[in-house]
């Protein structure tokens, strides 16, 4: 594996202080984060979530997509409890990147769904690698996580590290007129449980 732990610092935000950690996965040249808060590493599992980069949905605040509110649902979910992590990997669109994004969208503003804006142009439907992860678990010292998420795929690649998932709790976020056929694709074609 080629994912390595770099350094880490404080970051305050608007939910609270947390420890920002940071790695460098040199094969694919990519740097990935993880916030903790609280003693994440004494065993007991963890409030965590694994969050895909969005530039659009996170920074740009997109009503295309979920993510955004999902993250910042996280975030606040973790500041709540007083302890968490929060693993933000750089797998843009699927892990199809930001300027295929682009061009998906494109896409959808044409008809396609998600999945079917991916295919067109050449990618599998969800091209996100979570084998990633691993050292950033071991780093960590995190070995079970009650994991915040829609997707039973994140449930079964965790479970396939060797990190116990002891509970899924769902992310519920509003729709809205931009982003329910999105919303529906990922429950219909992706398996994305919302309850």
């Amino acid at each position: 594996m080629t994912v390595r732990f770099v350094d880490s610092a404080s970051l305050p935000t608007a939910w609270g202080e947390f420890d920002m950690h940071g790695f460098e996965d040199a094969q694919a040249n990519k740097e990935h984060v993880v916030l903790t808060m609280g003693d994440v590493g004494n065993g007991e599992p963890v409030l965590a979530r694994v969050h895909s980069e969005c530039l659009t949905g996170d920074a740009l605040f997109s009503m295309r997509c979920d993510c955004g509110n999902q993250l910042q649902a996280a975030l606040e979910a973790i500041a709540a409890e007083g302890r968490g992590a929060l693993f933000y990997l750089r797998q843009e669109g699927r892990g199809i990147g930001l300027l295929n994004k682009i061009r998906a969208y494109k896409l959808q503003d044409a008809g396609a769904d998600t999945v079917e804006a991916n295919e067109r142009l050449g990618f599998g439907a969800d091209m996100r690698d979570y084998s990633i992860l691993k050292p950033m678990f071991d780093h960590l010292a995190i070995d079970s996580v009650r994991l915040m998420t829609n997707n039973p795929r994140k449930v079964q690649a965790l479970e396939e590290l060797g990190v116990k998932v002891v509970e899924r709790i769902p992310l519920h976020t509003h729709s809205n007129p931009h982003n329910e056929k999105y919303l529906r694709t990922k429950a219909g074609k992706l398996g994305h449980l919302f309850g």
